[in-house]
């Protein structure tokens, strides 16, 4: 250490106390909570099937971040809130950071170069490699991956995730508009959105997420998506063979093939639907109703459901159930509707909650239930940067989102199988982050042991405690 560095730094005086310091507190980091994430990325074993999508072409003679060792540090950082490729020139000197990569040297001692003694991690260009080895064909860039099996491991992971014996399950469908701020590729302006954007399809179950597949924003929202349910539910009646399948969707997914496609495959579906002329005319009794009761009342809104069947003039098949709401409030009328093939009578004549499927609850308590997976959405966004889109290929922005969807997913499961019962049962991954990663730790390093000393005034440390018990009495699927 130079003069310089080991000189004190000296501030105000605290009473009759100096106050002084100085760089010689040894190996720390910020984020002692990312021990859980190793342990439960161990578990899920996420990195080490995510590695198995890559074809590794280097030369093994000369390979000192091991392609798992890539993987992890890149999803675990995006876990721990740093989604830039960027963020690992500083992330690299982080010794706890190299354990949960499985560095067996966490710091960086035995490194080959002068230049890089002390940096266990690998650098931001040799991860921007492994990033755009689709789209590169030098020497430089001998790392690529397979897309489709990248798909296939989020998909294994998502249906692990559900219980085998589960009777009903309900997919929703989402599509979200990601900004894009450079001639990315792909790139193209978005009316809704007033603005260039990608338009990725989100399918996810309860909180667990299934698909994260990025298009590009000049198709329909629901472009792709019965495709997308063969690959989901075709899974979910293997793992789940006599579970119902309910599909949930806003209106941007009610199209005439994808309603098609649910009736011939035995699949229920509950999906907004945009208003016209003939609807709101078949709405007008209950509208006048709900107008009645809210000057009756006085009420800041009224709501009166009803049902009846409808057909299209061209595009569909059959007539259908549609749910209509006749809302009035002080800002005036507001007209919803909802089609399904959820009877009012149940899925049988004796079932015992059928009273679920009346026109008020399917609306009410199942179609507007999905309001869940757009919280979840912001959280891919605001807490995990899933829209960070700046490599300017797509098929490496796509790898990004894939990445951030299987870092939402180990968060997802930290909650579910830890966090249960506890303050932070329903947190979002970002409020999680900060109350339970991000903790002050010393990492001492011998031959026998990583002994890492995590701060002792930790507000939270009998949660952090159950967490690891938690997590170590979990039984894990193999594979």
């Amino acid at each position: 250490m130079s003069k310089v560095n080991s000189q004190p730094l000296l501030f105000d005086d605290l009473g009759p106390r100096r106050v002084v310091a100085d760089f010689s507190g040894g190996d720390l980091s910020s984020d002692g909570g990312c021990l859980l994430v190793r342990q439960i990325d161990r578990g899920l074993g996420v990195s080490r099937h995510l590695s198995a999508c890559f074809h590794d072409g280097r030369d093994a003679r000369y390979v000192e971040h091991e392609l798992q060792s890539l993987v992890a540090q890149r999803v675990h950082g995006m876990v721990l809130g740093y989604p830039d490729l960027n963020d690992h020139n500083h992330l690299r000197l982080d010794p706890l950071l190299a354990v949960c990569a499985d560095k067996l040297d966490p710091l960086g001692q035995n490194r080959l170069l002068p230049q890089d003694k002390g940096k266990a991690l690998a650098s931001p260009s040799t991860l921007n490699r492994l990033e755009l080895g689709n789209n590169r064909s030098t020497r430089c860039h001998k790392i690529s991956h397979d897309q489709d099996k990248i798909d296939q491991t989020l998909l294994l992971m998502g249906t692990r995730c559900v219980p085998k014996h589960a009777r009903e399950i309900v997919v929703d469908l989402d599509a979200m508009g990601h900004l894009l701020h450079g001639t990315q590729e792909g790139r193209f302006f978005n009316a809704y959105y007033d603005d260039y954007c990608y338009l990725p399809l989100y399918i996810f179950v309860g909180n667990v997420p299934m698909l994260a597949r990025l298009r590009t924003s000049d198709k329909d929202g629901a472009d792709g998506a019965v495709e997308a349910l063969k690959q989901v539910i075709g899974a979910l009646r293997k793992r789940c063979p006599k579970a119902r399948i309910i599909v949930r969707g806003d209106s941007g997914f009610c199209r005439p093939e994808l309603m098609d496609w649910c009736e011939d495959e035995d699949v229920y579906y509950c999906l907004g639907l945009a208003r016209n002329p003939r609807l709101e005319q078949a709405l007008c009794p209950a509208m006048v109703g709900a107008r009645m009761q809210h000057c009756l009342t006085g009420a800041a809104s009224v709501r009166v459901f009803t049902e009846f069947q409808y057909k299209t003039l061209e595009t569909w098949r059959q007539e259908r159930r549609v749910i209509g709401k006749a809302e009035i409030t002080h800002e005036g009328e507001n007209p919803r509707f909802v089609v399904t093939n959820l009877s009012a009578q149940g899925f049988c004549k004796a079932d015992a909650k059928a009273e679920r499927f009346a026109p008020c609850n399917l609306y009410e308590q199942l179609y507007c239930a999905r309001g869940q997976m757009e919280n979840v959405l912001k959280q891919q966004v605001l807490d995990l940067h899933a829209d960070r889109m700046s490599t300017h290929h797509m098929a490496s922005n796509q790898l990004r989102l894939s990445l951030s969807a299987l870092a939402y997913l180990i968060m997802e499961r930290l909650r579910t199988l830890t966090l249960q019962g506890t303050e932070l049962a329903t947190a979002t991954a970002g409020t999680i982050r900060l109350r339970l990663f991000k903790v002050a730790a010393m990492v001492q390093v011998s031959v026998r042991r990583v002994y890492v000393r995590l701060a002792s005034s930790y507000p939270m440390q009998s949660l952090f405690r159950q967490c690891l018990n938690r997590l170590k009495s979990c039984a894990w699927e193999a594979g």
